[in-house]
């Protein structure tokens, strides 16, 4: 197969792995333009101070010898397989590197004859990249579960970035549709990388010397929507995962049918990428905002409702503790106000020890008042007459998002809401 050929198809193939995010531009080089977004691997990925790089986003090999049932590259797949050697591959990532079109790899790969000697390959591609080409620039890993630690050992020391996916949320999941794989196998190299970096960190402290092993952490993935489990049973995962493996990020992809009349994978998906994008949002309030697991979801109400972000699930659902003086709650109450991110939050803290602040205030921090106004008061006065009316507080904000347009339920045309007429008027307490 021609070299052009091999990166045509597995970078198609590569394309499910959502761990670092896609652009998905297909814009074809133009005579006496510098640049391509050609869609053969090309993605988009951000580093911490905000910058946006561009990947090559590829597959080492397709040609699996497991047979996972959502899995594109299934052994049992009719499709066309291509595997790159090491040489090809390393030559191809500065080929890209040297046009400019990228500024780093994200490799993955599927299982060729056995995990060690996948990871072995890879390795080796890596190494010619680092030692051959004396290339000083970004790698991002998978590693294939089951390889050998010492594997994982030597490629965490050439690499920048390593994942290890969970592909899926319970080791019943996993029994069910693959059935090849073992969920120890998955847990024990993200247990050893975490222990690993607990040590690096400590020599680091001891020794002033940063540290060279897996530098950017460790991140994973999970598939949401192939199994029944729930949406509690999922951030219950990926808390454990912040929490006991150290994980950078934890990546939601939402299962697309690929396989039809399966018997037992399913042939649709409500609102999939949906409710990946509410997962997403669930995730960030446990990273930056202070939730937990239990607090957004329990087992009476395990799943999201997809009309509302999570946060403005929560806060409906505790409305007695609502509206709240902006002016004197502390700083972790005001993460849990619909509308208020972090950002806002502290400016809030530091503008208030001036003066007292009124709703115009407000949104010139960045407050999104179409969402606050409905649990925040401002020098004790309301913005709104709505508040602690849970069922008409869930119809206005439901109405305020135009992305649900059709999720949300039918309002009625028989009642009467002042803010419906255009009624600015403050309200106070009470009246």
């Amino acid at each position: 197969m021609e070299l052009q050929d091999k990166i045509r198809v597995l970078a198609e193939s590569a394309k499910y792995d959502v761990s670092c995010s896609s652009s998905g531009a297909d814009r074809k080089a133009k005579d006496g333009m510098l640049g391509s977004t050609a869609l053969a691997g090309i993605c988009h990925s951000w580093t911490e101070d905000g910058r946006c790089i561009s990947l090559l986003k590829i597959l080492f090999s397709n040609d699996c010898i497991y047979d996972c049932a959502y899995c594109v590259n299934r052994k049992s797949n009719d499709f066309q397989r291509a595997t790159f050697t090491p040489e090809e591959l390393a030559k191809v990532t500065m080929g890209f590197y040297r046009r400019n079109y990228i500024e780093g790899i994200f490799l993955s790969s599927a299982v060729v004859r056995s995990p060690d000697h996948t990871m072995e390959q890879m390795i080796e591609m890596i190494k010619i990249l680092r030692h051959t080409y004396r290339y000083n620039g970004y790698i991002h890993l998978k590693v294939i579960p089951g390889a050998d630690l010492r594997l994982v050992e030597m490629a965490g020391h050439l690499v920048d970035r390593i994942s290890v996916n969970l592909e899926l949320p319970t080791k019943s999941s996993l029994k069910l549709l693959a059935p090849q794989k073992k969920h120890g196998q998955i847990l024990s190299p993200m247990r050893f990388i975490q222990n690993r970096l607990v040590d690096q960190q400590a020599m680091t402290i001891c020794q002033r010397e940063k540290s060279n092993f897996v530098p950017a952490g460790q991140t994973t993935q999970i598939m949401i929507g192939a199994t029944d489990d729930s949406d509690y049973a999922i951030m219950r995962i990926s808390e454990n995962m912040y929490d006991k493996m150290a994980m950078k990020r934890v990546y939601y992809s939402a299962y697309i049918p690929v396989v039809q009349n399966h018997s037992v994978l399913p042939d649709t998906v409500k609102a999939p990428l949906l409710r990946e994008h509410r997962l997403y949002q669930a995730d960030w309030l446990l990273r930056f905002y202070g939730f937990n697991a239990g607090e957004l979801l329990n087992e009476e109400r395990p799943n999201f409702d997809l009309r509302f972000d999570p946060k403005s699930d929560w806060a409906l659902r505790h409305l007695h503790l609502f509206p709240v003086e902006v002016n004197k709650a502390d700083l972790d109450f005001l993460l849990r106000i619909p509308g208020i991110g972090p950002t806002s939050a502290r400016r809030i803290v530091k503008a208030r020890r001036y003066a007292w602040l009124d709703y115009d205030d407000l949104k010139k921090m960045g407050v999104v008042l179409k969402r606050a106004k409905y649990f925040i008061l401002c020098k004790g006065k309301s913005f709104t007459s709505l508040h602690g009316n849970e069922a008409v507080l869930r119809n206005h904000l439901a109405l305020a998002d135009p992305r649900l347009k059709g999720l949300n339920d039918q309002l009625s045309l028989f009642e009467f809401y002042p803010e419906a007429l255009g009624d600015s008027r403050i309200y106070l307490p009470g009246r």
